[in-house]
């Protein structure tokens, strides 16, 4: 039951100055699966596509720990000084051209009945129109029995930060289908994303989960039936069609990364100043990001993860030719060209950072199979294939240096 390509193409966004998007999706191989091609020349640096998610859901710790964001969009909602002071851990911090902010307190509104924040109306009622009247806990918010709060809390019993993946997700997914008038749409929607084989999917929930994965996995199955059981979708409920929707999730998932503070720099790195006061400036910006790495560490974003339909339809290359990012500060997604990109020729991005496709090709195809379960053939890959397969003594240092989910390329890109 495949969706069309008009149901693919239904979630991109319009990019000024052309009437559609240049790319289409084809079947590579069986091993590949499909891909993305452009269907005319795409210059280096042009957005390609923007796309919005099926679905989107904030990180359950990292909601717990007050990155305060959208519930729809994952719009950061503090002001710049505001994040700023929570991340250094010092009240009386005070940025420099606080009218750079970008953040319209104004414009927030909250669901009457949860009060779950969002930051406009227009993603207060996109929420509702799609799931959040399936979810919303109304005065039960707090209450720890509440069927949906009992699965949150035993998602974070057993998924720790960093975080790659979240039960809510799932939620998201079971309740728009719920609420749906054509469900068939949604489930077909939701289909397209890549399957594994069972063998497979238990690794991917081994590594979400860990070595005790299936005691952990049927609690969780128990919990969401009892919270979000629906007929239509009966199938996602049993044992192995739950494994295999956890799967999907940690499989396809997109990180989502945003932040106020982010956007304050890069419009304070926009002004034209005179050299002496670009200089000041920088060396607060500075200063303030070493203050921050010293109080909270890596932790800089509301986060959170997506599926992305048209996205997820890219493969990954070692010398990627586009890259995905989230200028917009919310969960729209922006596919960019690295370089030209010829009609015809695939479009792919890296499902590893900038750091990791420096490393060894044993290295790479380690994270990656590791992560992935597939190994890369990409024209890097395949130029080194003489190379031996041993990681250098730096590389294997900082293998046992890096904790077990260290985050990958594709799971968080930097607003």
């Amino acid at each position: 039951m495949a969706a069309s390509m008009c149901d693919v193409f239904s979630f991109c966004v319009g990019v000024a100055g052309r009437a559609r998007v240049p790319v289409e999706v084809r079947f590579v191989s069986s091993c590949k699966g499909k891909g993305l091609f452009a269907t005319q020349l795409i210059r280096k640096g042009e957005t390609i596509f923007v796309e919005r998610p099926l679905v989107a859901a904030q990180f359950l710790w990292n909601a717990l720990y007050h990155y305060r964001a959208c519930d729809h969009c994952l719009r950061a909602l503090e002001k710049a000084e505001e994040n700023a002071r929570r991340l250094t851990g010092k009240p009386g911090q005070v940025l420099p051209h606080p009218e750079l902010c970008a953040v319209r307190k104004d414009l927030h509104q909250n669901c009457p009945h949860c009060q779950v924040m969002y930051c406009s109306a227009e993603c207060r009622l996109a929420a509702a129109e799609q799931y959040h009247r399936v979810l919303c806990t109304g005065p039960s918010q707090d209450d720890p029995l509440h069927p949906l709060n009992k699965l949150q809390e035993a998602w974070r019993s057993v998924h720790y930060p960093p975080e790659t993946a979240s039960i809510m997700l799932m939620a998201r997914m079971v309740a728009t289908v719920k609420q749906a008038k054509d469900k068939d749409r949604w489930v077909r929607l939701f289909s397209q994303f890549c399957n594994k084989t069972a063998n497979e999917e238990e690794e991917i929930v081994h590594k979400l989960l860990g070595d005790k994965f299936k005691g952990q996995l049927e609690l969780l199955r128990r919990l969401f039936t009892e919270a979000l059981y629906e007929e239509v979708l009966s199938q996602w409920f049993t044992p192995d069609g739950f494994r295999s929707l956890f799967a999907l999730v940690g499989t396809n998932g997109q990180g989502i990364g945003t932040s106020s503070l982010s956007q304050w720099v890069h419009a304070c790195d926009a002004l034209e100043l005179k050299s002496q006061d670009r200089e000041q400036l920088d060396a607060f910006i500075d200063q303030l990001y070493k203050d921050i790495e010293a109080a909270t560490g890596e932790f800089l974003n509301c986060e959170g993860s997506g599926l992305f339909v048209l996205q997820s339809c890219c493969n990954h290359s070692c010398v990627p030719n586009a890259e995905t990012s989230f200028p917009e500060n919310n969960f729209l997604l922006h596919v960019t060209a690295l370089e030209d990109i010829k009609p015809g020729e695939e479009i792919c991005i890296s499902y590893l950072d900038c750091c990791q496709r420096e490393r060894s090709r044993h290295s790479r195809h380690k994270i990656l199979r590791e992560n992935y379960l597939f190994v890369c053939s990409c024209p890097k890959c395949l130029a080194e294939a003489d190379e031996p397969n041993m990681t250098s003594e730096e590389e294997d240092e900082e293998d046992e240096g890096e904790p077990e989910d260290a985050e990958l390329g594709d799971e968080m890109t930097d607003v």
